[in-house]
């Protein structure tokens, strides 16, 4: 359900709720909030709640700390794992300066920006995110250790799966948020799992996404053990992927195929965004994680899988994304990419049907390999008029210039 301003009032009065997280992201996507109380929401919905925002990746300095979070209340979800006596509900926030002015640093509205470009392309673009996360067990003072909580493979079923409940407990906890998992399963490394969800809008993809994460790190924590979201937690074993499943609700068949046309010649240039961390390239290339911008149908060694679909189901998969990455920004890239398809009529290239992993180097030719480093990958971006065009110049600078991750 999407709430109006008074609605959420009216919401927190008679749901006997005592605390409101204004939820936000650094730059990274890393969730940041602020809790106030009932009685401050008029004053938040009309002017903002301020926040010092010096300490924040990305967010300015001691000189220019001050910035204000406006909630947006068709965001609005319960916390279910708090009291069910004053409980706690979230909301996201657009992010502004003092004066009124859009914080540049703002992931959220840089995609929601995306969006209406796409829109008056006559685009309607929708994902469906899939994150894969390994499940350790805790030392003795509660600290996560490197023991996977299981040896269980793909698919396998337990008691050798020992994820299963977790599993559970995150996807009825999803459901009391109103969001809609659609499958799960163990993956597979040791205690490596995945949770899918059915398409959505990219804004409410991109806000589950976010959740989806703080709900399984909750969710393992009380049962005693440590989700982690990195990319490459066990050496020798898959790394983490964060699949993103692309569909255009309207556009046509001829769009859809320029959209992913432009999201392959843009996608060298934007792994520093889909893969922030110097982790990210030691999962990137091995275990059917890609190396190189490619497509197939049915391949899990490419870049992209466009599996065999029409209509509503037609989707593409993107599988060079990592958990590490800011979901915001890799939506929004998305779509500036297959907008950029689209207004140059780019054409799908030829399908690499092979196994990237097995094949020579006689069967690649002229096949563009991903960055291999993130100091590869920086470069790529900071030169790209691409990336320059869509992304604002203070993210830029964090992700390219002065702050790395």
């Amino acid at each position: 359900m999407k709430y109006s301003k008074e609605e959420v009032v009216e919401y927190a009065r008679e749901e006997d709720v005592k605390f409101i997280r204004l939820a936000f992201c650094d730059v990274f996507g890393k969730q940041k909030n602020i809790s106030i109380m009932p009685d401050e929401l008029p004053r938040a919905f009309e002017y903002g709640i301020a926040f010092d925002a010096s300490a924040i990746a990305g967010f300015g300095d001691e000189a220019h700390s001050d910035l204000l979070l406006h909630p947006e209340p068709e965001t609005l979800v319960p916390l279910p794992w708090r009291p069910e006596h004053g409980r706690v509900v979230q909301m996201f926030s657009t992010i502004t300066y003092p004066d009124g002015r859009p914080f540049e640093c703002d992931t959220r509205s840089l995609l929601k920006k995306a969006v209406g470009e796409a829109v008056q392309a006559g685009l309607e673009f929708t994902f469906g995110a899939e994150q894969e996360f390994y499940l350790f067990r805790l030392d003795e003072s509660g600290n996560p250790t490197s023991v996977p909580c299981d040896e269980a493979g793909y698919m396998d079923v337990a008691p050798e799966d020992r994820g299963e409940n977790v599993r559970r407990e995150v996807c009825l906890t999803l459901e009391q948020m109103g969001i809609r998992p659609e499958s799960s399963h163990h993956e597979q490394g040791p205690g490596q799992n995945e949770i899918d969800f059915r398409y959505a809008d990219a804004l409410t993809a991109a806000d589950a996404a976010m959740n989806f994460q703080r709900v399984v790190k909750t969710v393992a924590h009380r049962n005693g053990l440590y989700a982690d979201f990195s990319p490459k937690p066990v050496e020798n074993a898959p790394g983490n992927g964060f699949h993103v499943n692309v569909s255009l609700r309207r556009g046509g068949a001829d769009a859809f195929s320029s959209v992913i046309a432009g999201v392959l010649a843009n996608a060298a240039v934007m792994t520093a965004f889909f893969n922030p961390c110097e982790a990210s390239y030691r999962r990137l290339g091995t275990h059917k994680a890609p190396g190189y911008v490619s497509w197939s149908a049915e391949n899990r060694s490419q870049l992209v899988r466009i599996p065999a679909a029409s209509g509503e189901y037609r989707r593409a998969e993107l599988r060079s994304p990592d958990p590490a990455a800011n979901p915001y920004l890799v939506f929004a890239l998305t779509i500036y990419a297959g907008l950029d398809g689209v207004a140059k009529g780019l054409a799908l290239p030829e399908p690499a049907d092979v196994n990237l992993y097995t094949a020579d180097a006689a069967s690649l030719p002229g096949l563009e390999k991903l960055p291999g480093s993130l100091a590869e990958a920086v470069s790529a971006a900071a030169s790209s008029e691409f990336i320059r065009s869509r992304v604002p110049e203070k993210i830029l600078d964090v992700y390219c210039g002065k702050e790395t991750k």
